[in-house]
């Protein structure tokens, strides 16, 4: 298939404040969010053709294919679950954090629960899984092996959702996944007055500080069903005047969860322009952004629209069940990117500096390989990053609505 000729609009250069960039930039999102609409409808037709030809060309073979259409699950966004659904999904979270951890206490004397495993896992290599060849693979391998511990472990029988950022960028805190009712993935933070984050570079890596705009919330959640939800593990840094916790975040360090859900951050970055990228590189430059500038992309931008602690910390951010939403949209974007020219992106990793096993190239190392292993520590089975290049191959038979 051909890459779409579809553009999709950019929101960013409506940001200017007043009444009348409001209603510009209302605008702007929902004409783009019809266009990517439009542009999704494509994308599955050219999937599902896709898929029906490979089936049909490998039974020719004498080959019986792991993933066919009728096997092939669906992944969907979280405001379309039925209240039973959501309520199901929340409830299998809530067993996996009940759940006793598999990480020594050697290891990460914070880990008190099957949650925390993942949270373990991300905080230990933040640095060489963001900005790097295995970005991408990485976290897909990580949010298929939370859905399946929830699956296999706390008995769910639904497949992970996922945030449609667009859909509710001008007030994220008022969509399904946030309006603090008890199918929400609790509330907001109740609101205080401050000033928004300041983004901080890491020990040993470039750049100046960040000033983020505030959100409408900013202290505890205390509605919904993670509201008063404890947080063991972490802050580990990212946020300038954030004091570590003990162990460099792997201590144990219970806390009440925040947010500091708002429109300003998801308006900025929520669009679908990494569609109208034409390689890896360029895709990943638009989704990612470029470190330590003010154009984080909608990763980062999405990861301080939740704000708060754990969400708003680079390195514990899993602490908060909102981070596999917003993960799992990451995902979609890139299947549906892949999509659009599978006979090349599903084997794409070279990506310029963030083709690298270290973090933007610095310092300089070598480029990652699809046989570079993925690493879950005590959270999951490890996998090859060639094995997870494609959601209809390997372990994996899945797409998205």
């Amino acid at each position: 298939m051909k890459t779409t000729t579809l553009l999709v609009t950019s929101v960013a250069a409506v940001m200017a404040s007043g009444a009348v960039a409001d209603r510009v930039l209302s605008s702007a999102l929902f004409e783009a969010q019809k266009q990517a609409e439009a542009l999704v409808t494509e994308i599955k037709s050219a999937f599902a053709d896709e898929l029906r030809e490979r089936t049909i060309e490998l039974r020719k073979r004498g080959q019986e294919p792991a993933c066919t259409p009728d096997k092939l699950v669906t992944r969907r966004e979280y405001g379309t679950l039925s209240r039973q659904e959501k309520l199901d999904y929340i409830n299998a979270v809530k067993c996996l954090q009940s759940l006793p951890a598999r990480t020594p206490a050697n290891v990460s004397s914070g880990a008190k629960s099957r949650f925390d495993d993942f949270v373990v896992t991300h905080i230990q290599q933040t640095m060489t899984i963001h900005y790097t060849g295995n970005f991408m693979p990485w976290h897909r391998w990580f949010v298929w092996s939370y859905e399946n511990a929830l699956r296999e472990e706390c008995n769910y029988t639904g497949y992970q959702p996922y945030w449609d950022w667009a859909r509710y960028a001008e007030a994220p805190q008022d969509s399904p996944l946030f309006d603090g009712s008890d199918t929400s993935l609790g509330g907001n933070g109740d609101y205080i007055p401050h000033k928004g984050p300041v983004i901080s570079p890491p020990p040993g890596v470039g750049g100046g500080d960040i000033q983020l705009p505030a959100g409408v919330g900013g202290s505890f959640v205390t509605t919904g069903a993670f509201a008063n939800m404890t947080v063991n593990l972490g802050p580990v840094g990212g946020l300038l005047g954030v004091e570590p916790g003990p162990d460099g975040g792997l201590g144990y360090n219970p806390r009440r969860l925040k947010r500091d859900l708002g429109g300003a951050m998801n308006m900025r970055y929520a669009n679908w322009t990494t569609m109208n990228t034409p390689d890896f590189d360029a895709y990943r430059h638009v989704s990612e952004g470029v470190p330590y500038t003010a154009e984080i992309g909608p990763h980062g931008g999405i990861h301080y629209t939740i704000g708060g602690d754990p969400g708003g910390d680079l390195f514990t951010s899993p602490a908060d069940p909102a981070f596999w939403v917003h993960h799992g949209q990451m995902d979609r974007m890139w299947t549906y990117w892949q999509a659009l020219d599978p006979a090349t992106r599903k084997a794409e990793i070279k990506a310029g500096n963030y083709g690298h096993i270290t973090w933007a190239n610095d310092p300089p190392s070598r480029e990652t390989s699809l046989s570079d292993v993925i690493d879950m520590g005590y959270a999951a089975p490890s996998i090859t990053i060639g094995e997870v290049m494609d959601t209809t191959s390997g372990p994996f038979c899945y797409f998205y609505l």
